[in-house]
């Protein structure tokens, strides 16, 4: 027992809500899609989905705050400095979801301070879950009952690695296409699994490092906290170790000065 299972079960209860309405809605005909703001799509689902979240912790944790992509920042009740934070991100693959792509998941994370203490990842169309707390390891399964706990891998050398990613003009259009190439250049293999499904492929062993270079704290809030209690190391493209810092490197914790000497020019 650790002082975070309340709120992994919990985080679990949410995940089970949130799937039953993205799945009823994923490839539903008459999904409303809208442009937002930075030009990306936002579906009927993804409003859904999180105003179902946001109110399911409005009534079970009031104090807590809550940070979600489509409706912001919501302080709590507690009344004084916010310690502890609900970050969520309904659909994390929204491009995927609309196209009827399977590989898209919901996003849950609650922090304490500026430290994920507990994250997990539920891709219903995948039939996968992955799910972690400070302390506690991280795993993979069904339920909090029927679960395999998750280690990354061992391979030390990136010759004999693989590196995903999730898009080659986002490193172009980050200055960085250069460092990517060449660590793609210098790895084994290179697969554009994308979104949150690279960093978990790194937290079950299956891939090595991941790399994307620019994303948002409800993006990596959860994969973070999932990705270092397998054993591996997360940090921004600069080293910072912080979900908020604005890009995401994982690896197995061996390669990870590499992937950084590549991609932090």
């Amino acid at each position: 027992m650790t002082g975070y299972d309340d709120d992994l079960r919990l985080a679990h209860v949410l995940a089970d809500q949130a799937d039953s309405v993205t799945m009823q809605r994923f490839k539903a005909l008459d999904l409303k899609v809208e442009t937002k703001p930075d030009l990306t799509p936002v579906s009927d689902a993804d409003k859904a989905t999180e105003e179902l979240l946001r109110t399911a912790l409005g009534r079970s944790r009031p104090r807590d705050a809550v940070l979600g992509e489509e409706y912001g920042d919501t302080p709590g009740n507690s009344g004084g400095t916010v310690r502890r934070r609900w970050v969520i991100d309904p659909i994390d693959g929204t491009k995927n979801y609309v196209r009827g792509v399977p590989v898209w998941a919901t996003l849950i994370a609650l922090m304490e301070g500026r430290e994920p203490v507990v994250g997990l990842v539920s891709a219903p169309a995948l039939g996968r879950r992955w799910w972690a707390s400070k302390g506690s390891g991280a795993y993979s399964g069904r339920s909090l009952s029927s679960a395999t706990r998750l280690s990354v891998s061992r391979v030390h050398m990136l010759e004999d690695a693989s590196f995903a990613y999730s898009s080659v003009v986002s490193w172009e259009e980050d200055g960085k296409l250069d460092g990517f190439l060449a660590l793609a250049r210098a790895c084994w293999r290179t697969r554009a699994y994308g979104d949150f499904w690279s960093h978990m492929m790194v937290a079950e062993g299956s891939v090595d490092l991941a790399a994307e270079p620019e994303v948002s704290l409800w993006d990596m809030a959860a994969v973070a906290v999932i990705v270092t209690e397998a054993g591996g190391t997360f940090t921004s493209t600069e080293g910072d170790p912080s979900p908020a810092a604005g890009s995401a490197c994982t690896s197995n914790g061996l390669l990870h000065d590499s992937l950084l000497a590549y991609l932090g020019g």
